[in-house]
Formats: C-alpha cells, structure tokens, sequence
C-alpha cells in the first residue's frame, strides 16, 4: 500500500506570487494550479468573490518531490504569515480513516475526513503536538 507524505505550504492570500518565486528559486515546475473559484458552486456555501482568485491547490515538482502550495480560504489573525503541514495520501478511504482517527488522538479535528469533490475522503487535522495533517484519498 503506497503512502506518500508531501510538504503543504499554506499562505495569507501570497500563495501566486509563492509559485512564482518557487519556480524561480527551486527551479519548479507547476503541474497542477485551481484556484476557490474554479471549484464548483455551492448554494448553501456561497463563495465570497475576495475568495475565487485564491489558490485553492497547487502541485510543483521540484526534482524527484511534490510540494504543494495554497492560500487559506478565509484571512486569519491566527496564522498571519504562512502554515506548513503535511499531505498524507493514500490509495484507500479505509487506511485514510485509519490515519485521521489516530492522528486526532489528543488533537483536534479541524474538518471531518468526508467526501469531497475533489476526494472520495479528505480531512484536517492537528495532531496533540500542533502539527497540522491534511489526509487526502486518491480517486481510483
């Protein structure tokens, strides 16, 4: 069973301009970019128009690795510069599940492991230690 850990940067709204510097500094290269916008409407959730020109996700491939890079949804006073977390992927809802329960041991669930347009089961969480832990399952 393959699980792959990938550094997640998340900035304040900076995350275009953080590709482009990464593009230049680490010589990477953006295979994937959709911004809030992009993603498809939900009534119940209307999405505010400050939001859709924010990176939503981003993949780059640096070398041989993946780092993926992200503005936050909403502006925070609690993370005023950037968040780095980790990306755990795996193949199957199961282990997925498996992980996020372990992880929250102790820490908190910041959204529930649920499927998503974008995956069959994605979650966050923060561990007891502060360490925040997005668990993303690939689609088949």
């Amino acid at each position: 069973m393959t699980l792959t850990l990938t550094p997640f940067i998340q900035l304040d709204g900076k995350a275009e301009e953080a590709i482009r510097f990464y593009e230049q500094a680490l010589e990477a290269e953006v295979v994937f970019k959709q911004t809030f916008g992009d993603a498809p409407a939900d009534p119940e959730r209307p999405m505010p128009d400050s939001l859709k020109g924010r990176v939503a996700h981003s993949v780059l491939k640096v070398g041989d690795a993946e780092l993926f890079v992200a503005d936050s949804e909403t502006e925070s006073s609690e993370r005023p510069g950037s968040l780095v977390c980790v990306c755990i992927s795996t193949a199957d809802v199961a282990r997925s599940q498996r992980l996020f329960e372990s992880l929250s041991r102790g820490g908190r669930v910041d959204m529930p492991l649920q499927p998503t347009y974008f995956s069959p089961g994605f979650g966050v969480v923060t561990d007891k230690f502060g360490v925040v832990f997005q668990i993303f399952t690939k689609r088949d």
